[in-house]
């Protein structure tokens, strides 16, 4: 199949080497991230002649003004639609714009998927990722034989478009609050005198256990803040979450809380581009307690 894959960072790169691991011919355009040495796939002049020489479209963009600039902006991927086409996008952008995508590339008589992902950077080399999918169900089994090769929980969430967007926003904030509830717990315990280490073994073996206590309690607590999963994306996502409350009438007050401490942490130097993780350092903040410092 001919495939056009739009946005070859950290995550697009290693979905798009899958792609071609499984016999699709890629086609692409270079934006911010140069060609990968390794992925063989052929560079196009725009976003439109992805469209012209692709059966399906994939993009996978930092930000809704990203997407919406690839799909609808001069030389875009609109211009190169025909009706048989499908339009996939897997950035994790509003759900309210993305709806107002999909009409405007139906009109051209594409189709079109909103299909956000979750498992960062590991998952998108794994092929693992969790894949939520707004759109008809005939589009949805027409890119499954993608997806399948992309991630391992794919579901189909709703047949309007904005649906899987909807959905990764909840998931966005759900990962949110336990990032900083692991934080709270973990500086709490250690300004009690608690080895915050054995704060966090403990926890694991009871109903506290998850998966952010697992990896990114680890995380604050060897203060490893390389990003996995970058603090600007995640605030981004928040904004996000919050844009759609406001217009949906729905009150999200902890996601407006984690949302000011990532924007706190965001504005020091580097904050920005360091691991979601990083959260715990407004709450030591606040606290006037580092975690680093309980065996000092």
């Amino acid at each position: 199949m001919k495939i056009g894959f739009i946005g070859l960072g950290v995550m697009g790169a290693p979905m798009a080497h899958h792609l071609v691991g499984a016999g699709h011919e890629i086609f692409t355009v270079l934006n911010r991230s140069p060609l990968p040495k390794d992925l063989r796939a052929s560079v196009v002049a725009s976003p439109g002649d992805v469209a012209r020489m692709s059966e399906i479209i994939v993009t996978m963009l930092p930000d809704t003004p990203d997407v919406e600039r690839v799909l609808l902006g001069g030389n875009g991927v609109l211009e190169g639609l025909s009706a048989d086409k499908l339009v996939i996008d897997m950035s994790s952008i509003s759900p309210i714009a993305t709806a107002e995508f999909a009409a405007k590339l139906r009109q051209a008589g594409a189709g079109y998927l909103d299909a956000p992902v979750s498992g960062g950077e590991v998952g998108a080399k794994a092929a693992s990722l969790t894949i939520m999918v707004g759109g008809p169900t005939a589009e949805f089994e027409r890119a499954l034989p993608i997806f399948r090769t992309l991630g391992k929980n794919i579901t189909l969430i709703g047949e309007h478009n904005g649906a899987g967007q909807t959905c990764k926003i909840a998931n966005q904030i759900i990962v949110a609050l336990n990032i900083e509830a692991v934080a709270e717990a973990l500086v709490f315990a250690s300004k009690a005198g608690c080895d915050a280490a054995k704060v966090r073994a403990a926890l694991m073996g009871g109903f506290a256990s998850s998966r952010v206590l697992e990896v990114h309690g680890e995380r604050m607590i060897a203060r490893t803040f390389a990003p996995g999963f970058r603090m600007r994306l995640h605030q981004k996502d928040l904004n996000l979450a919050l844009e759609s409350a406001r217009a949906l009438g729905v009150s999200l007050p902890n996601t407006a809380m984690a949302q000011q401490l990532m924007s706190a942490c965001s504005a020091r130097p580097g904050g920005a581009e360091a691991d979601h993780s990083s959260l715990v350092q407004a709450l030591e903040i606040l606290s006037g307690h580092e975690l680093s410092k309980e065996k000092e």
